[in-house]
């Protein structure tokens, strides 16, 4: 296939060989069988296809060849570590892929039974970033992040450690360290299609969808397996959704499953689009195939707002009964899905413990734009709107450009009386993607509606004093940004900043709400301001 975005021989020569290399892989591994000699053990470039954790371009049969192939010589070699480390993350893999999380423990097992045999620090890095792979699954990402930088350190060469990293410093809000880590990889292994797709994600968490789509474009198009263009296709449908383009991001989830009918994540990304087009029948179908693939909570969460929306209380109940025990059971695996599970209690449940749980992980050092947006929300439906407006600013001040975080931010204003402010970023939203939400864009209409045009006549003294021909003073050159430098930082680390960041963090404890945010606090009702826009 011809690239749209014309990459040169070098990087389409690379992506061959990486197909190539794995291909061979997959071909020497299997499939087992219970005659003949066992497989050999995996090389370095199958090894680094798993390296990058969940995502990673092996197809299910692939996959289960893979892992059907590495029992078996373990069987026969008990103490080869390359081969329990290759077992470990091929489980994650297959958890991700499945949505059967019990392949964490078979994972963890596998692992440590690798590390035993060799320590990381005699040099066993596959099983060290297969342990980073497997925290970032399980969203413990200051665990991944001890696992990724002590490889890291040893080997700052090896590139399989920078993928993990970028993964772990985007869960921990640390988007700078993330930034610089997608550098060294772009150095150690240019236009590959991980590295593009890794690059697509930094870019877009800065609000950059433009070289996040051309990226995403330009992976697709060098991609040669089918699961690894269907993962490329499934993130061009998601910037497409990200824009307010529906019937694109069907087009694109259409074309990922066409190659994998069973990519659970273009399920669910399907039927979230098909239903901001009014085919509802069509985005139920697929969200049920979505859990019956993948249970996860996050589908059911959707599911049921959907149900919700059209008046289904039966149906809407029944899903998020069915995330509860899906977040209980994940739990029961060393799954955190908190941070679902509170956007849940925000805006269904009780908004007290959703504080509670994001209090919780924000403390745990989880500070990604993701957390601080729902801590934010939880804050305002709890009554504690000033304090929610601090962290939803903080969720859009990078530059993410995310319709319901915007929302989020307009609504809380207007609850404060920020009228201006207010109706731009409920504009904003609307206007970057006008079906963000099936519950939350008929508020955000009417909200915008009652909230009117400007006064008129503008703002007062936007101009400031007349202009005269004072020399300007000089610019701070500590305080501005060189061209080409260093991304701004983030703040302290949180092993830096110690005490200072108690004062960042919200107080889980419910109190009593502030007078000039009590009578904005929205309830559960359809009647409350923040639902409503009444």
């Amino acid at each position: 296939m011809t690239p749209r975005y014309a990459p040169n021989v070098r990087n389409a020569a690379i992506a061959s060989v990486v197909a190539g290399a794995l291909a061979a892989a997959i071909v020497l591994f299997g499939p087992a069988t219970d005659d003949g000699p066992p497989p050999p053990s995996p090389g370095p470039e199958a090894r680094a296809m798993l390296a990058g954790g969940p995502g990673a371009p092996l197809s299910p049969i692939e996959l289960s060849a893979l892992i059907k192939g590495q029992e078996r010589r373990l069987q026969r070699y008990p103490d080869d570590h390359v081969s329990w480390a290759v077992l470990g993350s091929a489980y994650v893999a297959q958890a991700s892929m499945i949505g059967d999380r019990s392949d964490y423990r078979r994972a963890e097992k596998a692992l440590k039974r690798s590390l035993g045999t060799l320590p990381g620090e005699k040099g066993n890095a596959d099983a060290q970033l297969g342990m980073a792979a497997l925290a970032n699954a399980r969203r413990d990402f200051a665990t991944a992040k001890r696992w990724g930088e002590s490889v890291k350190a040893r080997s700052p060469e090896q590139w399989t450690a920078y993928p993990v990293l970028i993964d772990a410093y985007s869960g921990l809000g640390s988007y700078s360290a993330a930034a610089k880590a997608l550098l060294t990889l772009e150095k150690l292994r240019p236009r590959t299609v991980q590295t593009l797709l890794r690059a697509a994600q930094v870019h877009r968490d800065r609000g950059r969808l433009d070289d996040a789509e051309a990226m995403t474009d330009e992976a697709t198009a060098l991609a040669h397996g089918r699961a690894e263009k269907a993962a490329a296709l499934h993130r061009l449908g998601e910037l497409a959704w990200d824009r307010g383009e529906p019937a694109a991001a069907v087009a694109n989830f259409d074309a990922a499953l066409q190659l994998e009918p069973g990519h659970h994540p273009s399920l669910a990304g399907r039927a979230r689009a098909l239903a901001a087009l009014g085919r509802t029948d069509d985005a139920f179908r697929d969200y049920r195939a979505a859990i019956e693939r993948a249970p996860l909570p996050q589908y059911a969460l959707e599911a049921g707002e959907l149900y919700q929306s059209l008046g289904l209380t039966g149906e809407s109940r029944a899903h998020f009964e069915k995330l509860r025990r899906l977040v209980a059971k994940a739990r029961k695996l060393g799954v955190s899905e908190e941070l679902t599970l509170a956007r849940y209690e925000a805006d269904h449940g009780l908004a007290k413990a959703a504080v509670q749980r994001l209090a919780q992980e924000w403390k745990r050092g989880h500070r990604s734009v993701y957390v601080a947006d729902a801590l934010g929300w939880a804050l305002f439906r709890a009554g504690r709107a000033e304090e929610g407006l601090k962290y939803v600013k903080r969720a859009t001040a990078l530059g993410l450009r995310n319709a319901l975080f915007t929302y989020h931010q307009g609504e809380i204003e207007r609850s404060l009386g920020k009228d201006g402010p207010a109706r731009r970023h409920l504009r904003e939203a609307l206007r970057l993607n006008p079906y963000f939400s099936p519950l939350l864009v008929a508020p955000a209409k009417r909200a915008v509606s009652a909230l009117g045009d400007p006064p008129p006549g503008g703002p007062v003294d936007v101009e400031g004093e007349p202009w005269t021909d004072e020399p300007l003073p000089e610019e701070d050159e500590e305080a501005t940004e060189e061209e080409g430098g260093e991304e701004p930082s983030e703040g302290p680390s949180r092993e830096a900043s110690g005490a200072a960041d108690e004062e960042d963090e919200p107080s889980s404890a419910s109190g009593s709400p502030s007078p000039s945010s009590s009578s904005a606090v929205p309830s559960s009702s359809s009647s409350s301001r923040s639902r409503s826009g009444g």
